[in-house]
């Protein structure tokens, strides 16, 4: 047993060792006492520390060190140099720091119990040679002696390097330069070298058990792709404001955005050049250039010199379509639709500040605004419309868009919203839309006239309590079987002329009037059946949304309620009405 201790007594330290130790022992001791309490600093992040289980070999190394060298000696590895990793990155790079110093402190104790046993074998050997009188002087021990070791583990991404390094065994060499230089030229390490670091870790007092980062490489900067900045919004959104009396403010809404000739619609901000990284190996890491974008000219627009705006190359008002922003010219009238300016057929967005006075019709293709009201006159828009003051028709007016009604008011009008109307107030009207029909801000009444509204109606009040008649249809698609109605009159009054004009005799003008009312019914009669295909399409779509609805706080008594060719005369007054067509009735729940 005697000679066993004496063994295990070589393994971890030599003389020098054991007195610079006690006198670090010595020194750490008298500081101790002298320094003032101070708060442990806050342990360190988790996720960039390795622990590992009590019985791995490295702890058991350590262990080794305490019984034979004195102090405290703990692994300490902390992957520090590589705060840019994300957690899930962090994360692999433990687990192969952790193969790393396994397979090393693996082989460093298996080699160290070889020594050991052949050392014991020996050292047996001798001893049974000394009982039998072969030898009489104390038999030698042999000592296990295995110098410092340093082991680097280097990052996955090769940028960065961290190095540990295994104490002496027995009389073997401390850690010295040499050690240090020859595991780097190992290792290949040659660019972004921590100099302080390695210089000063032969004298460190913590050099062994502890993870060091001893290199750092420069990581690829890639470029940043080029992107555009739009000045104006690709879809402009009608956000209607209302007051402290649940009034809508017409005015506020607006289609148009402004833009004058020569000022910016969009830039586009180019990309950048990658730069190249160097890895510890000091091998360069290419870098990716950003991607380029492009702008796309739209109508009346122009690129500015260097291509890197859209400018306007004419007043009007801005909009996104297909891929890109065009400008479209805004008509502007500053005062009244009257005999000062005549009647207004454009090709464009018109924008009227007065009124539309009785007996004069403005049409466009695109969209209206009239800040005034419309009289007894026709408006006729492709777009969308929007009367801040209302419509007062005198039963003159007639209202068409191609999409959207919003208007103060509807008085005494006919009025086509191809997609949908939102009014505070609905008057004695013939009101048709493929849509919704919505009257629910300021008063939110519809009386009299006749509603047709292909999905829903809802108002705060329908009717009135003097039971004044009205009626309500909803289903199909009023603006389209109206469009329908009148191409189906023009189809049968084609028919009656044709068949006049074959029963005359042949001329050369008689002739060709013949060919073209044949085309003229061939398109019209496709026109015809395309509209019952659509209105086919949409009456599934309607009944796959649940139906039609009439939705009121208040319903009098007069009103006149059809739901998909079912009737009903409304005799009583009716509270939070949401009348559907359920089965072959119409029901309020």
């Amino acid at each position: 047993m005697g000679i066993k201790n004496s063994i295990w007594g070589r393994f971890f330290s030599s003389k020098s060792e054991k007195k610079r130790d006690k006198q670090v022992k010595i020194q750490n001791t008298h500081e101790h006492k002298a320094a003032p309490a101070v708060t442990e600093p806050p342990p360190p992040a988790p996720e960039i520390e390795l622990k590992l289980p009590q019985e791995h070999a490295l702890h058991t190394l350590c262990d080794m060190r305490m019984q034979r060298a004195g102090g405290s000696f703990h692994p300490r590895l902390r992957l520090e140099g590589r705060e840019d990793l994300s957690h899930e990155e962090l994360e692999k790079e433990l687990g192969r720091l952790q193969r790393t110093i396994t397979f090393a402190a693996n082989t460093r104790l298996k080699e160290i119990r070889r020594r050991e046993k052949e050392a014991a074998e020996k050292a047996e050997k001798a001893a049974a040679a000394a009982k039998e009188g072969e030898q009489i002087e104390e038999p030698e021990i042999p000592a296990v002696e295995m110098d410092a070791l340093p082991v680097i583990h280097m990052a996955a991404d090769k940028l960065a390097a961290w190095m540990i390094v295994f104490p002496p065994v027995g009389e073997g060499k401390e850690l010295n330069h040499q050690m240090v230089d020859e595991a780097l030229e190992k290792s290949g390490i040659a660019y972004g070298m921590n100099i302080e670091v390695l210089e000063n870790l032969p004298e460190h007092s913590e050099r062994y058990f502890t993870l060091f980062n001893i290199a750092v490489g420069k990581p690829a900067v890639h470029g940043k792709d080029g992107h555009i900045i739009e000045h104006f919004d690709r879809v402009v959104e009608r956000k209607f404001k209302v007051d402290e009396h649940d009034r809508v403010d017409y005015a506020s809404l607006k289609f148009f955005q402004s833009v004058d000739k020569g000022s910016v619609i969009c830039e586009a901000i180019l990309p950048t050049e990658g730069e190249a990284g160097r890895s510890v190996l000091d091998q360069e890491i290419p870098a990716r250039n950003g991607k380029s974008v492009s702008l796309v000219k739209g109508r009346n627009t122009e690129l500015s010199e260097d291509g890197t705006k859209l400018l306007a190359a004419q007043s009007g008002h801005v909009e996104y379509a297909g891929r890109g922003f065009q400008v479209i010219a805004v008509l502007e009238i500053n005062d009244n639709v009257n005999y000062s300016t005549g009647n207004i057929d454009y090709m464009g967005d018109v924008h009227i500040r007065g009124n539309v006075c009785s007996g004069f019709t403005v049409k466009a293709a695109g969209n209206v605004e009239i800040d005034g009201v419309v009289e007894a006159g026709c408006v006729d828009a492709g777009g969308d419309l929007i009367v801040a003051k209302g419509i007062v028709g005198n039963s003159q007016a007639i209202v068409r868009a191609g999409n959207k009604i919003y208007a103060k008011y509807l008085e005494n009008s006919i009025v086509h919203a191809k997609e949908s109307l939102k009014a505070d107030c609905i008057v004695n009207s013939d009101v048709y839309s493929d849509g919704e029909i919505e009257v629910c801000n300021g008063r939110g009444i519809i009386v009299g006239g006749r509603i047709r509204a292909a999905r829903k109606v809802s108002a705060k009040i329908v009717g009135s309590k003097s039971e004044s008649q009205t009626s309500i249809f909803l289903g199909g698609e009023p603006c389209v079987e109206y469009e329908r109605e009148n191409l189906a009159k023009v189809i049968e009054e084609n028919e009656k002329e044709l068949e006049k004009l074959l029963k005359r005799p042949d001329s050369p003008s008689t002739i060709e009037r013949i060919r073209q009312m044949y085309t003229e019914l061939e398109e019209d009669r496709a026109k015809l059946l395309a509209m019952d295909e659509e209105m086919e399409k949409k009456e599934e779509e309607v009944q796959h949304q649940g139906g039609c609805r009439l939705c009121c706080e208040i319903a009098y008594p007069g009103l006149m309620l059809t739901i998909g060719g079912v009737m009903l005369r409304l005799k009583h007054e009716t509270s939070k009405c949401n009348a559907r067509l359920v089965d072959v009735d119409i029901q309020f729940l």
